[in-house]
């Protein structure tokens, strides 16, 4: 081919750097001795530390081709400050997990090298749905992310719980695999396209094509497998299993890295080529995002294993994200990119946390085995105490002005009905964080904590705690960004 008709590769830069280095990590993982207990510990951590490594170079790369809007792939890639901002979170929160899991690893004899490499293989599926301007890059990158995580699930192969959750991951994903390939399938054999870019002309207002019902219908199916990939009712059943089989390390990247990606894909596809479609899609998300926070603020009370707990809440902050989404404006999607952004941080410090709730080098999950904390680990137990009250939406931490946000945006949008309920939410939410603080702080100790915490474990939870509590102080760190980035997705 000639030089004159290559594509222009720097739009894709950090994802081909990504691409490369796992390769040559799988390499060197592959090559360095493992016959022994100890080197294969010792390779698993040079590996876990080239992972993050990795991770903050792909990052750089990420600012370094930062700027205007850039296609590549003959239009199936694009690149401009929205991918920018979302694709550092992703590396952010893929980056703190992968921080804080060492220690779980190496103390359940679960030290291999290939668990780095699948989270940044994973990663790298959650980069290229970001950029995706194309229904067949969407799929290629969903499904990259998706066996990754499916792999994962079940990393802790002795443990049954850990196998019947990737089981029933890969069981319920392939469905909504499924039910994605046939809605991209319908809009393609009804419009006669699959990019983004082409799709958005042929809908806008004035335009000469008027949306089919398989289109429509089409549309149905791409939010049904959208809404799985981010566990938003009524495809979320697989969450509170999966999240309590997989090993903690893995819940953590389950709860911030994907739910990140796959928010970013909602928002990239219905507001870019269906945009001017929102009176279509519009009905679907305010029922979906009404669902997902009843439904994590109620079924969330009666769970006495806090990753199950975890898990419920998840879902409701997507229901509250989805809030800003309905309302299908550049307000709307700001909002969900400020939820985004901190909520990235009080999850990964709220696992962290917890991946610190041992009692005689033993893991333990329930809430109830909380009882003590404060005694044993009063730094800890604040620390914990700062994450409830954010996620509860308490002012004036981090986590209130999250839905501050997307509630204004509702409103602004005349959306009363969805400001209320999730405002009613809100406080339904807050009894289950504030139980956990009273476990914490007033219930009959049991036995003592471990004191050891280590070194990058109490880096993660000084890092989220001080920005939960400080943001008020300097919001603008968060708000130009995610300012620019909603601006950029609207063709700003």
């Amino acid at each position: 081919m000639p030089l004159s008709e290559m594509p222009n590769l720097v739009p894709a830069l950090p994802e081909l750097f990504l691409a490369v280095a796992i390769l040559a990590l799988l390499m060197i993982g592959v090559f360095l001795k493992s016959d022994t207990a100890d080197n294969a510990m010792r390779t698993s951590r040079q590996i876990w530390m080239l992972s993050i490594l990795t991770l903050v170079l792909t990052a750089l790369l990420v600012l370094t081709v930062s700027g205007e809007r850039l296609y590549t792939f003959n239009g199936m890639f694009v690149t401009d400050q929205f991918a920018v901002f979302m694709k550092i979170l992703i590396l952010g929160g893929a980056g703190l997990t992968l921080l804080i899991s060492r220690d779980y690893l190496e103390m359940n004899s679960m030290g291999r090298f290939e668990y780095g490499i699948l989270c940044i293989f994973a990663t790298l599926g959650m980069l290229m749905m970001v950029s995706a301007n194309d229904l067949i890059s969407l799929y290629v990158g969903l499904e990259m992310q998706s066996l990754s995580l499916y792999v994962l699930a079940a990393f802790r192969r002795d443990e049954q719980r850990s196998t019947e959750a990737g089981l029933k991951y890969f069981v319920l994903g392939a469905l909504a695999s499924g039910m994605l390939l046939y809605g991209s399938s319908l809009i393609y054999g009804f419009s006669g396209t699959t990019n983004f870019t082409v799709m958005a002309e042929m809908f806008a207002h004035g335009g000469d094509y008027a949306p089919s019902l398989g289109v429509i219908i089409g549309i149905v199916f791409i939010l049904a497998g959208l809404a799985f990939k981010v566990s938003a009712v009524p495809f979320h059943m697989w969450t509170p299993d999966v999240y309590e089989g997989a090993p903690t390390p893995v819940t953590a990247f389950f709860a911030v890295a994907p739910k990140i990606a796959g928010l970013a894909l909602f928002l990239r596809v219905m507001t870019g080529p269906f945009g001017d479609l929102v009176d279509q899609w519009q009905q679907i998300i305010v029922f979906v995002s009404i669902a997902s926070m009843v439904l994590g603020a109620f079924a969330a009370i009666n769970q006495t294993n806090i990753k199950r707990m975890m898990a419920y809440s998840s879902i409701g902050h997507v229901g509250y994200a989805l809030i800003g989404l309905a309302v299908g404006t550049e307000t709307g999607v700001y909002g969900v990119l400020v939820y985004l952004g901190i909520y990235m941080f009080m999850t990964v410090g709220t696992f962290a946390c917890i991946l610190c709730m041992r009692r005689g080098e033993r893991m333990v999950e329930d809430i109830s085995d909380l009882a003590g904390l404060s005694k044993s680990q009063p730094l800890l137990a604040m620390a914990l105490t700062i994450f409830m009250f954010s996620m509860a939406g308490i002012p004036p931490l981090a986590g209130f002005f999250g839905k501050f946000y997307v509630f204004m945006a509702a409103v602004e949008a005349q959306l009363y009905g969805l400001a209320v309920i999730g405002l009613v939410t809100s406080v339904v939410g807050a009894f289950y964080y504030l139980r956990i603080i009273r476990v914490v702080y007033f219930d009959e100790a049991g036995d003592p904590f471990d004191k050891a915490v280590s070194r990058p474990i109490a880096f993660v939870v000084t890092l989220s705690a001080a920005i939960m509590v400080f943001f008020i102080l300097y919001p603008a760190l968060l708000l130009d960004p995610a300012a620019a980035a909603a601006s950029a997705l609207f063709g700003g």
